[in-house]
């Protein structure tokens, strides 16, 4: 159910705009559940009668706000922490509850403070409370002097109710170069087992960690802080999570920041692929260039493509120590976040030279360490395969995929895209949160998308194609440059970021700013 607020009630176009949004969920659990049922899940559901119902809902009103009770955390001391008690199932409030994790740091200049800043933490995995308990830099002095700044770590993540599977199921998921019938069939099969084990060790939170559950769980958060209207920053996966917040309650948001930009309106696996593929691509292209112009890049006056396509073919052969090519991939992607293009040279002429580098140990080297214990934390594949519909129908449609993909990226197919989708093959249908075009009417102030040029995860291409969908109700703020995250890159980032969050100063369309 979708409340009014007790101050400012939204226009009835706003309201029903969010009582759609509702409706879509409800309508999408409810699918999920029955095709559940039908194969031999047992769900127990019960309903009060619409009287009942509807009596209630004219007498009781808004439920009261959730509370928090902070206390100080953190090495210095500054920071506050705190849980939140939330449903695990929204569609089910006086069900199974679980804790939110939530940290805080004050507005450093009380007489100055605007409000609170919610940052939305990416990944899917990624931990808010440790961002803002470890120390927070990501956001410039005057906003840490005008905002609290708050974050949280989402369900299923951290310190939330974490999900957790066996480190043998983990230890065992298979490679993501499917090159037969046979190998597609034993990951449809591996996947099933990795969804039993890890609803096993993570209880139900493991079937609730969808994104459209979180937004409530956000919106439960801005209730908590009394604040009427949220301010939000979410970076890379949080800006999903920011995308349908804006769609549920346009009517709450005061300023939105989306800084490395999701695009869920990828409806299909094809789609999904080939756009994050051409944006791995041109992050190596990227490199390419640096390293062909700059001295000091350890493979200057060599063909990098050619070197590169020559330890993939290595890593293929089984020929590379024991690194396999989707990790030897994902090195190259991970440096292309920072960018580190200088580490990643030096990695590459290793590897050319039959040394064995720290970065790929890291990547799953002869020397990685497998995850001590029974059990590891694993929240990616249960968030990420709630939020994306991407089946694929057999390994022939495999196949057509990967051949695509390695058209738009010869020298970075394997990268993680491919393997998340490869992780959620199999999963049940319909998923909790389908992708859909993004509908924000009703905003009081645009949302501000801030992306790099060259962004190796969350694309350039993810970015423009968000913001033709958001029309007059956003904004994109370029960075000329190459990296995971923009907003803190330089004087002309950081500046425009800051007067749209303090004083709701929204950049001109076309605004970007150089490399830094």
């Amino acid at each position: 159910m979708i409340e009014v607020l007790r101050t400012g009630a939204a226009p009835v176009g706003r309201l029903s705009h969010a009582k759609g949004m509702d409706f879509m969920l409800r309508k999408n659990r409810r699918a999920a559940r029955t095709a559940a049922a039908a194969a031999g899940l047992a769900i127990a559901a019960a309903a009060a009668p619409a009287a009942s119902a509807a009596s209630t809902a004219s007498t009781v009103g808004p439920p009261p706000a959730p509370r928090i009770t902070w206390t100080a955390c953190g090495d210095d001391g500054g920071a506050q922490c705190g849980t939140l008690a939330l449903p695990v199932d929204w569609d089910d409030p006086d069900g199974a509850a679980f804790e939110l994790a939530v940290a805080r740091r004050t507005a450093r200049d009380p007489g100055a403070r605007i409000g609170t800043l919610v940052f939305g933490p990416g990944g899917p995995g990624d931990s808010g409370v440790h961002r803002v308990v470890d120390g927070i830099d990501r956001f410039s002095e005057d906003v840490q002097r005008r905002f609290d700044i708050v974050s949280f770590d989402p369900r299923g993540v951290g310190a939330s109710a974490p999900i957790r599977c066996s480190t043998e199921v983990l230890g065992a998921r298979p490679s993501p170069v499917m090159a037969s019938p046979e190998d597609f069939a034993e990951t449809v099969a591996y996947n099933a087992r990795a969804r039993e084990d890890c609803t096993e060790h993570s209880g139900p939170i493991y079937d609730n960690a969808d994104t459209l559950s979180t937004v409530k769980d956000l919106d439960a958060i801005r209730r908590a802080l009394g604040e009427s209207r949220l301010t939000f920053h979410g970076s890379s996966y949080g800006t999903l999570l920011g995308e349908q917040y804006a769609e549920a309650y346009p009517g709450r948001v005061r300023a939105m920041v989306l800084e490395s930009v999701v695009d869920h309106s990828r409806r299909d696996a094809r789609s999904f692929l080939t756009s994050q593929a051409w944006a791995a691509q041109d992050s190596f292209d990227e490199f390419v260039k640096w390293c062909d112009r700059t001295s000091d890049c350890a493979l200057h006056g060599r063909d990098v493509r050619a070197v590169w396509r020559d330890l993939r073919e290595r890593a293929r052969r089984g020929d590379l120590d024991g690194l396999s090519e989707p990790a030897l991939v994902h090195i190259a992607f991970r440096a292309f976040y920072g960018p580190d293009w200088g580490e990643l040279a030096r990695t590459i002429a290793d590897l050319d030279a039959g040394k064995e580098p720290p970065a790929a140990k890291a990547a799953g080297g002869p020397a990685a360490k497998a995850a001590g214990g029974p059990t590891a934390a694993d929240p990616f594949t249960g968030v990420f395969c709630s939020d994306w519909s991407l089946p694929v129908r057999d390994h022939a449609h495999w196949e057509r995929l990967m051949r695509r993909v390695a058209k738009v990226a010869p020298d970075m197919t394997y990268t993680r895209p491919v393997q998340a989708v490869a992780a959620c093959l199999g999963s049940p249908r319909p998923v909790a949160n389908p992708q859909h075009r993004l509908d924000v009417r009703g905003l009081r102030t645009p949302i501000l998308l801030a992306n790099a040029r060259h962004d190796p995860a969350s694309g350039y291409n993810w970015a423009t194609n968000a913001a033709r969908q958001l029309g007059r109700e956003g904004v994109l703020l370029t960075y000329e440059g190459a990296g995971h995250g923009s907003h803190d890159r330089g004087a002309c980032m950081r500046g425009a970021v800051d007067r749209y969050l303090i004083d709701l100063e929204v950049p001109a369309p076309g605004t970007s700013c150089p490399a830094a």
